[in-house]
Formats: structure tokens, C-alpha cells, sequence
């Protein structure tokens, strides 16, 4: 097996209809040809694909990602290595839709023709445990996944990290993974532990909102979700956090294990059954929940459940921007800059919004950046299993990042950590916030002392 499949899960499970088949593909969730089929090769995606501008090979673009799988289609090439490597390489950034005229579903296909890879050459060995692991044994397990949390704690606090930085140990890490664990936050108390059930709103209720808290979410940035609780029932907003809700499914349909997904994702419609808003403020969470229907494309009843549950499934900063928010009066002397997730901008169309909100902070002055919705290489755990593009891509991104901002806000974990390791590696000053915590912060300095104060 080629290095690029990385932790990319195995699974031997078929989708719900196994019945269907197409060419060199297996029978049951196909890929999807009314996907490809307004694809003209014109080209106008090329300069919109990292992994394009990077390689310069055509079977690295979109539309040579989309010819290949019409011709696994077409039965005239297999399922094989040749057409996984290009397949596993894509980052499914989706900047290629934004820029496509007839609005051709690449991240679709990518994610069907991974599905269909993973059954056919499931991962082995050690590639294959430490899959199952991570994406079967730890994400969709919140008590798992904040023991690992509180490992981490301890080693901080201990003084062990600190000794095998000392003594040069650290370096049996591989660099990427050492730069991560560096710029990885402080590791806090969930919101689902932290928190009731239903969070009461300050002042007069507005609305009853769900909002999921994510698996890495809640453990590694469990501040950043504390901060949207705040901001919510600052609002008005009561803020409902099912007990029974897990892991949204995006790493394991991004691997291609689009069987745990469909689980994943029966179980986060059930827990958010009676939610007229499921919030979300991570932006690959909630693009993989708004694409729930394509899920269950053989599976008509659930289909329609999916879509009904994709409908409330919204951005918290275009929740705020839509409904209503009170500007904050917490005066935040400093300069920003934003960064566009790609499954905010790209997958879910929201660009505005969050720099709305951020424009009305007392203080901020917001300061754009260049192809701000240029990916920088996170891509969920992209810069785990591709590190060497993954950097190459982060390196371009941040060239673009202005040198004179002290913040650089965004919306989605893994790019603030992805960032995060950009600015540690480029020496500079700037602070990797999430817009949530920027208007929590407002919210809090008016608060304490009711005066102007620099952060």
C-alpha cells in the first residue's frame, strides 16, 4: 500500500441497496454519473485546485479526477492504486465547485470513489488498526476521546513533554506531528460535561437551538465551544446539547467508510429529532451534515429523514447573522484578518456572515487577506496522512496571511490548528482564534467593566 492512504478507514459493509452496479465499480453506492455528467473539461477548475497548482499533473485536477472515475465507470480502468493515489490526494476542498460554471458535485464523487476504493482494497496491518482505532474506537467515544484528552493534560502538566523536548526525545516524532502537538490548545473540561443538557438564555428567550459539540471539538477546543454557548444564550438563544448526539461522520466519509457515516449520521438525526436549528461551528462538521441526503441515496426513507435534519443544520455565524444579535460594546483594540474554511465558504456558501460579525466588534479592525478561501492543508486529518502537500499548501497559504494582523480568526478546528502550525513555523506573532471567541470576548470585557480594554 502507497503512503498516501494514511489512516484512511477499512470497511467491507455495502450500502443500504447492494443490488446496483456500473462498470469496474462494486455493486451498491455507486458513483453517482449525473454527477459527472455536465463535466466539459473546460479547465476553469484548474487554477482553483491546491493539488493542481502544486503537482501540475492533470490526474491531480478536478477534471482529470472526474475523468478518471467516469472511466472506472466506463470499465476502462480498475479500482486499482493507480486511480486511488489521485482519488486520496484530492483535499475535497470543493474550491473546484465554486468555480465550476455547471456546478459539477466533485466532492461527491471523491468521497463515492473512496468508498468504493476502501471496499475493494480495505486497509491491513498496522495502517488498518490504527483506522479502526481513531475513527471507530475513538471519535464517535466522547469518554474515549477526553481520556486521550486527559493524557495529553498530564503529560503537559508533569513536565514530561517538556523533558523529551529537553533531552531531544520529541524527535522519534515526525516533525508535522511534533509541530501539532506544540500549537495544540490547552486541554479543558467539554461543554457536554461542563454544561446541563438545556443551557438557559440570559435575559429573554428568543429561540430553543441544538448545537453540536463535536468529538476533537469538545475536547481539544472545548473553549471554543464554551464561548458559542455564551454567545448563544447571550442572545437569547436556550441552547439544547443532546447527550445522545456523536461524531458528525466527516473523517470516515472523507476515508471512504461510508457505512460508520450512515451510522454516525442515523444517530445525530435521532438526537436532534425535535430541533427546529442544529448549530454548528465547525465548518467540515457541518458541511458533512448538510450532506447527509447523499448518504442515503439508496435508502429513499432515510433519505428523507436526512434531508429534513440537513435543513436545520446551520452555521452558528449565519444563525447570528439571520436571526439577530446584539453588536457587542467590548472594545477589542487589535488588528484581524479572516480565513475561509472551505467547508464554510466552498461547501456551505457562508462568507459574509462571520466577517459581519466581526465588524461590529468596538475596536477590531478587520484586515482582508489575499485568496483568503485558499485552503491551507488541513482538510480533516489530510495534514496527518499527506503531510508533505499538506505543508507545500500551508506554506503557500501563508504568504497570503497580512504580516501587520495580531489575530487571525476562522471557523474550523482543523484549520486553526493547521494555521496555527503555519505561523509557528513562520515565526510570527499572530493569535489563531475562533470568530466565536472574539465576540464572546466582547461580550465579556463589556461585562467586567463596562470600559474600553485592549486584549
Amino acid at each position: 500500500m502507497s503512503g498516501n492512504q494514511g489512516m484512511n478507514i477499512a470497511t467491507t459493509e455495502t450500502a443500504t441497496s447492494p443490488s446496483r452496479s456500473l462498470g469496474n465499480y462494486l455493486a451498491g453506492d455507486v458513483p453517482d454519473e449525473n454527477k459527472w455528467a455536465d463535466c466539459v473539461h473546460c479547465g476553469l477548475c484548474l487554477e482553483a485546485c491546491p493539488t493542481y497548482l502544486e503537482t501540475g499533473h492533470e490526474h491531480q485536477s478536478p477534471r482529470g479526477r472526474v475523468h478518471l472515475i467516469k472511466s472506472v465507470a466506463d470499465g476502462k480502468i480498475e479500482l486499482n492504486e493507480s486511480f486511488m493515489d489521485p482519488v486520496f490526494t484530492c483535499l475535497d476542498c470543493r474550491a473546484c465547485e465554486t468555480a465550476c460554471p455547471a456546478n459539477v458535485q466533485v466532492g461527491g464523487l471523491i468521497e463515492e470513489a473512496r468508498g468504493q476504493i476502501r471496499r475493494a482494497m480495505p486497509l491491513k496491518g498496522w495502517r488498518g488498526a490504527v483506522s479502526r482505532f481513531f475513527l471507530n474506537g475513538v471519535f464517535p467515544n466522547p469518554d474515549r476521546l477526553t481520556k486521550l484528552g486527559g493524557l495529553l493534560k498530564f503529560l503537559r502538566k508533569s513536565g514530561l513533554l517538556a523533558l523529551a523536548r529537553k533531552t531531544g526525545l520529541i524527535k522519534v516524532l515526525p516533525s508535522h506531528l511534533e509541530e501539532m502537538e506544540r500549537v495544540t490548545p490547552e486541554i479543558g473540561v467539554p461543554v457536554r460535561k461542563k454544561f446541563p443538557e438545556v443551557i438557559p438564555v440570559r435575559g429573554e428567550r428568543k429561540k430553543r437551538v441544538g448545537l453540536l459539540t463535536g468529538c476533537v471539538m469538545d475536547v481539544v477546543f472545548s473553549n471554543v465551544n464554551e464561548a458559542t454557548v455564551r454567545v448563544l444564550t447571550q442572545n437569547g438563544y436556550e441552547v439544547h446539547v443532546p447527550r445522545d448526539q456523536t461524531c458528525c461522520g466527516a473523517l470516515h466519509v472523507h476515508a471512504g467508510d461510508r457505512e460508520s457515516g450512515r451510522k454516525l449520521a442515523r444517530k445525530n438525526i435521532e438526537a436532534f429529532n425535535d430541533a427546529e436549528h442544529v448549530l454548528v461551528n465547525a465548518a467540515g462538521c457541518g458541511c458533512a451534515m448538510k450532506e447527509y441526503p447523499e448518504l442515503f441515496r439508496e435508502d429513499p426513507e432515510s433519505r428523507e429523514k436526512a434531508e429534513a435534519f440537513a435543513e436545520k443544520v446551520t452555521d452558528v455565524s449565519k444563525f447570528l447573522y439571520d436571526h439577530g444579535f446584539e453588536p457587542p460594546k467590548g472594545r477589542i483594540d487589535a488588528r484581524v484578518t479572516y480565513h475561509d474554511a472551505c467547508h464554510l465558504a466552498h461547501g456551505q456558501g457562508v462568507r459574509e456572515e462571520p466577517r459581519s460579525l466581526l465588524r461590529e466588534i468596538p475596536g477590531l479592525e478587520l484586515v482582508d487577506m489575499p485568496h483568503a478561501d485558499r485552503c491551507c492543508g488541513s482538510a480533516g486529518i489530510y495534514n496527518l496522512t499527506h503531510p508533505e502537500m499538506a505543508g507545500a499548501i500551508l506554506e503557500q497559504k501563508m504568504t497570503y496571511v497580512p504580516e501587520e494582523v495580531e489575530l487571525i480568526s476562522m471557523g474550523n478546528p482543523g484549520c486553526m490548528l493547521q494555521m496555527a502550525v503555519g505561523v509557528l513555523r513562520h515565526g510570527r506573532s499572530a493569535k489563531v482564534v475562533h470568530t466565536m471567541e472574539l465576540l464572546d470576548r466582547s461580550y465579556q470585557i463589556e461585562d467586567q467593566t463596562g470600559t474600553d480594554r485592549e486584549v
